[in-house]
């Protein structure tokens, strides 16, 4: 066992119990909708609106206890599926006086308590700041705050129970003044992403608005905004951030 500052390491997990809801609730829940599905076929193919029409047309078709069966087992294939990408998307937050890891299936990353300022639990994230106010790491996650305080006191990490930041947010819309130079077309391609359900470049483009110095926590679709300390605004002599695309959007 790895011990930092006399104290043994704190592992923040969602436990095994939530193991046992995904990998025997979901395969139970999906094995009940094909049965369901299997006794319904008759009454859905009758009604003309019923997606998937044709799929349901043959499986009325097909003869009992296969019909039955062959449902309920998809069923139970589409909870299992279901129960593997969940555990996979699960974070596990492992702490000590020294340095916070934070994996996931996809992710492993360490951060230092030297490096950091606050950890905090705020619209379903865990968010790290630095002294600079700018994002560490921002994490989706479920895990309970009062485990993730406890973990994080006890190795004397700074705690706050919401974002200390959080009044400093402004609603961005385009061509906004105050911005760094290059935010406002970053915002922009960034809310088409968000439009798109394009999670991937949604991540990508805040990493890099990161990166001058503009920290965004989402509501939806819309976005807010604050300056970190390292920001770079324009002066009141120069041009706004708000920059024209070359497509002209």
């Amino acid at each position: 066992m790895d011990l930092a500052g006399n104290r043994p390491r704190t592992v923040v997990t969602g436990g095994p119990w939530d193991l046992v809801v995904m990998w025997g609730g979901f395969p139970l829940l999906g094995a009940g909708v094909g049965w369901l599905l299997a006794a319904t076929t008759g009454w859905l193919a009758r009604l003309p609106w019923v997606p998937f029409g044709d799929l349901v047309e043959w499986l009325d078709r097909l003869p009992e206890p296969q019909a039955t069966l062959g449902t309920v087992a998809v069923g139970v294939l589409a909870g299992l599926v279901v129960a593997g990408v969940g555990t996979a998307e699960r974070l596990i937050v492992t702490v000590d006086a020294a340095q916070v890891r934070l994996r996931r299936s996809d992710q492993d990353r360490s951060m230092a308590r030297a490096d950091t300022r606050v950890v905090f639990r705020a619209d379903g994230h865990l968010v790290l700041l630095d002294a600079d106010g700018a994002e560490l790491a921002r994490e989706p996650t479920d895990l309970p705050a009062a485990e993730l305080a406890e973990a994080f006191r006890r190795h004397g990490w700074g705690w706050a129970d919401d974002d200390p930041h959080r009044s400093a947010y402004r609603l961005w819309v385009p061509d906004l003044p105050g911005l760094p130079a290059g935010a406002d077309a970053l915002l922009r391609a960034r809310e088409r992403a968000l439009g798109r359900d394009r999670r991937d470049d949604a991540r990508e483009l805040r990493r890099e608005l990161g990166l001058i110095g503009v920290v965004l926590r989402d509501e939806g679709k819309r976005q807010y905004w604050r300056l970190s300390a390292r920001a770079v605004t324009p002066r009141p002599e120069q041009t706004t951030s708000a920059e024209r695309e070359p497509d002209g959007r």
